[in-house]
């Protein structure tokens, strides 16, 4: 995969990207706004989900999907590109042309994190993408084998610290969260914890279960049956937030782990491809947020462990600009490289 396009006119500089922002730019221009109104959007819409159907991404995606097709008069088709945490999907858009009629429903991982570990990315997420509107952050819940004497967040600091090299923790990935939360936490309490990645969440909770490691940040969606059944035990959820589908378990911070490690959690949100036009942009942001306040969108996404958010372009690029240096950060601290 390459970064950019290919100079189709290496006299002028003039770029494949570049000319369909021009194209796009000067449609719209030539448009009155009631003559747009009406002529956006005139075809279907593909929102790419770069990670497989079925995980919680996808579901997200087709059940907001389906809502913005109500609201836009046009199919919205999800587009699974799984792949390389995200890259290959979200690569895909951001080499879409910029005219509205492709978007990407990501994780933070392939917008913001990966620019972060990977040495080389095909795209930038801040010359290549466009903001348009983060749906909802999605915390964790800290889990513990029951073997583990610890019931709250500062027992488990004081029983990692004094149990020097003989805890492991698990992650879904080099990088993702639980590998970066688990690492700070190795890294203050000088604990030197072992990290154990797993191919996935479901193997990963597998193995905590039977013991093989000690404790993990998961899914409150994959988590909270091991967690009814006595199997795991809860010690508190990443984020600001309790989640609306585990109540009674309090954050981290609320116990005193107020680090900006805790406090961080991952989310899922839209991007378009640089240069589209912004009342395009607007109007998505605008169906999406209209999607996501349908009272049966909100029940399903709080069963899922997510936390609604309300946004736009604008606090959406708040959001990243304040996030950004706070995952650098503790990328950087965990050691995580990959090519």
């Amino acid at each position: 995969m390459s970064a950019t396009f290919t100079t189709t006119n290496t006299a002028h500089g003039i770029t494949r990207r570049a000319l369909h922002c021009g194209i796009a730019s000067l449609a719209l221009a030539a448009t009155t706004p009631a003559a747009w109104a009406q002529a956006y959007p005139g075809k279907p819409i593909r929102m790419v989900v770069p990670f497989a159907a079925g995980g919680a991404t996808d579901v997200l995606a087709r059940v907001v999907g389906e809502k913005m097709a109500a609201g836009l008069g046009q199919p919205v088709i999800i587009d699974n590109k799984p792949g390389a945490a995200g890259i290959i999907g979200t690569d895909a858009v951001a080499k879409a042309p910029p005219d509205g009629y492709t978007l990407v429903l990501a994780l933070s991982n392939s917008l913001l994190t990966n620019q972060f570990l990977y040495q080389k990315l095909p795209y930038d997420t801040q010359r290549d993408l466009t903001l348009v509107y983060q749906i909802a952050t999605a915390p964790l819940v800290l889990v513990v084998h029951p073997s583990v004497p610890v019931k709250s967040g500062p027992e488990l600091l004081k029983y990692v610290a004094a149990n020097k090299g003989k805890v492991a923790y698990g992650s879904y990935g080099v990088g993702a969260y639980p590998h970066l939360a688990g690492a700070h936490m190795s890294l203050t309490q000088k604990a030197e914890m072992n990290h154990v990645a797993y191919k996935g969440e479901a193997p990963m909770l597998q193995d905590l279960i039977g013991g093989q490691i000690q404790m993990a940040f998961a899914s409150a969606l994959v988590a909270k049956p091991h967690i009814e059944a006595g199997k795991l035990r809860a010690i508190g959820v990443s984020g600001e937030r309790r989640m609306a589908t585990l109540p009674n378990v309090p954050t981290l911070a609320e116990q005193g782990l107020d680090d900006e490690a805790y406090r961080v959690a991952g989310w899922l949100a839209i991007a378009m491809p640089a240069g589209t036009p912004k009342p395009i942009v607007q109007r998505i942001a605008e169906e999406v947020g209209k999607a996501t306040r349908q009272p049966d969108v909100q029940a399903r996404v709080a069963a899922m462990g997510f936390d609604l958010k309300e946004s736009s372009p604008e606090a959406f690029a708040a959001v990243y600009k304040k996030e950004s240096p706070v995952w650098e950060r503790l990328i950087k601290d965990s050691g995580a490289k990959l090519e």
